[in-house]
């Protein structure tokens, strides 16, 4: 993923900042539950859980329509989101490193249309944002289907990755960049994806979401 496509995130974050956030519903008690737009905004990392990263765009989520669908599942038809309900999104940025993830989510009515909208959105275009050399990699047994791939971009080489996620009823994605060539590397990327999909499941349980990385 170039930087100019991590501008692209924040733009996204930005966006869904500005619209505000609400809702409310109940957890699922370890079943997949369609999550309410609080929930879907509780699960996206916030500071608390990304100890060393700076808060670019704070965890926002927003009732899914005609625009964000476009934002969304940007092909043809909008093809996967269909009976989506919300969507959200936060972005960090690491000074240490150079490097920036944002983490987006789609929550959808029920666990079968997360799970006819995984493929379509995976092939039909989030598996392309790591840039068309980018290597397919093992992000471990997180979620109920995953997928990720790192790859490089620009004249030097700089890093990207994308990884996606299904758990439950929800689609779930980390979008990594760094400007310089060992801002990340995979074990990082797989560390970002993980509490992304922990804090999934929690929130599917009924909990409140509380996965971070280590300090």
């Amino acid at each position: 993923m170039t930087m100019r496509n991590y501008r692209w995130c924040v733009a996204i974050a930005a966006a869904l900042l500005s619209a505000g956030c609400g809702g409310s519903g109940e957890g699922g008690n370890g079943k997949a539950v369609a999550l309410s737009k609080e929930q879907v905004r509780e699960t996206l990392p916030d500071g608390e859980a990304m100890p060393g990263w700076k808060e670019s765009a704070r965890p926002t989520a927003v009732q899914m329509d005609k625009l964000y669908r476009s934002q969304a599942c940007p092909i043809k038809g909008n093809a996967g989101c269909e009976n989506s309900r919300f969507f959200g999104a936060s972005t960090f940025q690491h000074d240490d490193n150079a490097a920036a993830v944002t983490f987006l989510i789609i929550a959808y009515d029920s666990e079968q249309a997360a799970r006819a909208a995984y493929d379509v959105l995976w092939d039909g275009y989030y598996g392309k944002r790591a840039g068309q050399k980018a290597k397919a990699f093992e992000i471990g047994s997180i979620g109920d289907e995953r997928d990720a791939r790192f790859g490089t971009s620009g004249f030097l080489g700089e890093p990207g990755a994308v990884t996606q996620t299904r758990v439950g009823t929800v689609l779930l994605w980390t979008e990594t960049a760094a400007t310089d060539k060992g801002g990340i590397d995979e074990e990082a990327v797989r560390e970002l994806a993980t509490v992304l999909a922990e804090r999934a499941r929690q929130t599917q349980n009924g909990d409140t979401p509380s996965a971070g990385l280590d300090g």
